[in-house]
């Protein structure tokens, strides 16, 4: 399995390369800047058995890719990244992990028309591409912190339920557990939790930083 982040060389991005080539997957990092995206993966790759990750612009990492091509980049850049790799995602999976955090205020989201960012990206995309919402509400740091397991469980959200069980399936090879949540509006939910974490996680009165949420069993 090949994977393509795109906005790879950011800090979700890049966190979720190294995760993933800890667990043995291989990861194209895509950036606008290519000599970036491949100077970070010789920099990672320093940290595996094996050369697992990759760097390159865009569009080759697009065509790198196997099936699975995560979106990692600052909201304002989403739609018109999307319109880039359009042409380029025919048989894959596009995944988002995009929170539409408000300008300014990193404790709040401003939505886009359709909703949600996941949303808004089935409708950019149109619906022969298939996309799943996921890894929303891991943070960043976390991702980074590889001395330590993910903390959290995944919401995991789409229209098509193949292509949601495959990222379910990739989701869960990071050691961490993936639910089913339902289909593209889900998101709507999903990607709000994000901003009441980060308030959480900043105030001076919870006692810990980067926490994320667990779906939590009946104790009998």
């Amino acid at each position: 399995m090949k994977v393509a982040i795109i906005g790879g060389t950011g800090p979700q991005g890049k966190g979720l390369a190294k995760r993933l080539a800890l667990a043995g997957v291989d990861v194209v990092i895509g950036s606008r800047d290519g000599d970036k995206a491949a100077a970070l993966a010789d920099e990672l790759n320093s940290m595996f058995d094996g050369q697992h990750l990759s760097g390159c612009d865009i569009a080759s990492a697009v065509q790198a890719s196997d099936e699975i091509v995560v979106l990692s980049v600052p909201f304002s850049g989403h739609n018109a990244t999307l319109e880039q790799i359009k042409p380029l995602l025919n048989g894959k999976i596009l995944v988002d992990i995009v929170v539409p955090l408000a300008e300014g205020n990193p404790k709040a989201v401003s939505m886009p028309p359709e909703g949600s960012a996941t949303e808004a990206a089935q409708a950019v995309l149109g619906d022969e591409i298939p996309v799943v919402g996921a890894l929303h509400n891991v943070s960043a740091v976390t991702l980074n912190n590889l001395d330590a397991p993910i903390n959290c469980d995944l919401l995991v959200c789409g229209n098509d339920l193949a292509a949601k069980k495959k990222v379910m399936a990739l989701c869960e090879r990071l050691g961490t557990t993936a639910y089913n949540a339902g289909l593209a509006e889900s998101a709507r939910c999903i990607e709000a939790i994000t901003p009441i974490l980060i308030r959480l996680n900043i105030s001076k009165e919870v006692p810990f930083s980067h926490a994320g949420i667990r779906i939590c069993p009946p104790e009998h």
